[in-house]
């Protein structure tokens, strides 16, 4: 199967780069960073779909991928996809073991050479047809950040059972009644981040997991960061097993907890 699939980006995916690519518009570079752990069949298309929307676009990018140790092969991929792509397009910055989300986004950002960051899921539940949405958005007002909203105009969850659709919609509520963040989905994971902003975020962050992502809205509102959002239609992944469970949503209301009373 991944032989197939990887054939498919060889052949085609770089006809689509030759056929589509533009020239950059301004000196903006945005570095995608790529957290992974067994996404081996999700890598693939998420980085063909990155590098079609980036050439047409016209926007330089390049796209870091942090592997942490996966055992099913996701290394492996991720080195296919850079004789591919180039390692210009695809830097390589594994990891032994999980460390956390936020050790992965520093990881990552000690090599992006862009002046954007972007972070987004690997499990194709952020579609990179979004990007070209984010980079206008930000332009538009010079945001600091520009985050994928699921709760606001035509943004949506689709292929979630009610369960966790509850465990979400509750989550986002919950936040909003108790942190008031001012944006609409504080929960989210797809965002566009100015690199120096991103840095000052995470170096003021203390929490980890899914509490993450809603401190570094929560610490940029407090930091006077101005924040746009864009909606996005978030889809269930395609391939492999979601990663929240029980011991995750335990977490999430500890982090939340403290995150209120030292805010």
């Amino acid at each position: 199967m991944i032989y197939c699939r990887t054939d498919f980006l060889h052949g085609v995916g770089i006809d689509i780069m030759a056929s589509q690519m533009k020239t950059p518009k301004d000196s903006d570079k945005y570095s995608v960073l790529l957290p992974t752990y067994n996404e081996r069949e999700n890598l693939p298309l998420i980085v063909w779909l990155l590098v079609k929307y980036f050439s047409e676009s016209g926007n330089k990018y390049e796209i870091i991928i942090i592997d942490d140790g996966s055992p099913d092969g996701t290394q492996d991929i991720a080195e296919h996809m850079q004789k591919i792509y180039g390692p210009d397009i695809i830097l390589l910055r594994p990891r032994e073991k999980k460390l956390g989300l936020g050790t992965a986004y520093i990881h990552g950002m000690q090599h992006a050479s862009g002046n954007f960051i972007i972070i987004m899921d690997a499990d194709l539940s952020h579609h990179p047809k979004f990007i070209p949405q984010f980079i206008r958005k930000q332009k538009e007002s010079g945001y600091d950040i520009v985050s994928g909203t699921r709760y606001s105009g035509s943004g949506g969850v689709y292929g979630w059972d009610l369960r966790r659709k509850l465990i979400s919609r509750g989550a986002n509520f919950i936040t909003q009644v108790l942190l008031r963040p001012g944006t609409s989905d504080l929960t989210g994971s797809f965002r566009l981040y100015k690199k120096e902003v991103l840095q000052k975020l995470i170096e003021k962050c203390v929490s980890k997991g899914y509490v993450f992502q809603m401190e570094m809205i929560v610490r940029a509102k407090q930091l006077g960061y101005s924040v746009g959002e864009v909606p996005i239609s978030f889809v269930d992944r395609v391939y492999g097993e979601s990663k929240l469970g029980g011991n995750e949503i335990v977490s999430f209301l500890k982090g939340l907890m403290t995150l209120f009373a030292t805010t």
